[in-house]
């Protein structure tokens, strides 16, 4: 899968019930990057089966404009995955962009929605590995393992963070229930957590994602904790009410410099390693040496920045001759 497509601007993952038309309806036009319809925790165990129609039907209305359209599915460890997979996929898969699996444990369930997804991308006449995954690290044995599973699936695109099914895992009473003692930052707890998601996502050219804010009217206390995933060098944040969709794309957004320059160095490296520009894979740009890793770092920014819908100040020339 190309760099290009694992990088889909993610700066806000809005989480949709897959039951709820009247919330599906509603998302369509809301400036989120990406919404993901949600078959698992959104949704009443007896409310699944006809919630999976809905989603398939919403996907192939339409509608959706430039946004990532994901669906989560259940938890593998459940009776209801297969039937997620299958039907969302069989029904929708020429208008969905990833499913995202939560919970994930071990590179062998990643592998099993790979394998999966190409049975049935065959058996529809689909493209193959068009499909991408998103694995979601809800407990302490997925932490573990997050390394083989960033490397179990080119299909896998973002390594998402969950944390109150985490915190639940390990017992942190301390955030469960509030009781912090005197002196104690909350985002300590998380620190380690959230980079070695980022260390694992990286090191195999994917996405980070950190996930919700459960105090849904705080939006300055929503903006605290996605400046902090943001600083660490997360790509987005999950939200969970629209009010918090200005202060995600906001905090995820690249500044206009910084913008600017990715994509002059875009357009720097295409022009140094074409023909015209000597067939160079190194180049300087005033100061700076770029190269193809250059060229990967700046796609990050430069998708940040045209999903925000920003428009260059400043614009690279090639030298004259």
């Amino acid at each position: 899968m190309a760099v290009a497509e694992r990088q889909r601007p993610r700066r806000s993952c809005l989480a949709v019930p897959g039951s709820s038309q009247k919330m599906i309806d509603k998302a369509r036009g809301l400036p989120a990057d990406q919404v993901f319809l949600d078959l698992e925790d959104a949704c009443a165990p007896l409310a699944k089966p006809d919630a999976r129609k809905t989603i398939v039907a919403a996907l192939n209305e339409g509608g959706w404009g430039d946004k990532t359209r994901v669906v989560r599915v259940n938890d593998l460890t459940t009776e209801w995955t297969y039937r997620d997979v299958v039907e969302v996929v069989e029904g929708a898969g020429a208008n969905l962009d990833c499913i995202m699996l939560p919970k994930v444990q071990t590179a062998e369930q990643v592998a099993w929605l790979d394998l999966t997804l190409t049975q049935i991308e065959k058996t529809m006449g689909y493209e193959v590995g068009r499909i991408g995954i998103e694995a979601q690290i809800e407990n302490a044995r997925g932490l573990v393992n997050v390394d083989a599973i960033a490397e179990a699936s080119p299909r896998v695109e973002t390594i998402i963070f969950g944390p109150a099914d985490f915190m639940a895992s390990i017992n942190m009473k301390s955030l469960v229930v509030g009781e912090q003692p005197p002196g104690y930052d909350v985002g300590d707890a998380y620190h380690y957590i959230l980079m070695r998601i980022l260390m694992a996502a990286r090191a195999n050219d994917l996405q980070a994602i950190d996930g919700p804010y459960l105090q849904i009217r705080d939006v300055d206390g929503f903006r605290r904790v996605a400046g902090r995933a943001a600083a660490l060098g997360f790509d987005g944040k999950w939200v969970l009410h629209p009010g918090q969709l200005d202060a995600c794309n906001e905090t995820f957004s690249p500044k206009q410099e910084d913008y600017d320059h990715a994509e002059n160095i875009l357009d720097a490296y295409e022009y140094f390693t074409s023909e015209a520009g000597g067939k160079r894979g190194a180049a300087m740009l005033g100061d700076e040496m770029i190269d193809e890793a250059s060229r990967k770092m700046a796609l990050v920014i430069a998708n940040k920045g045209r999903a925000a819908g920003m428009r260059r100040t400043d614009r690279w020339t090639p030298p004259e001759d």
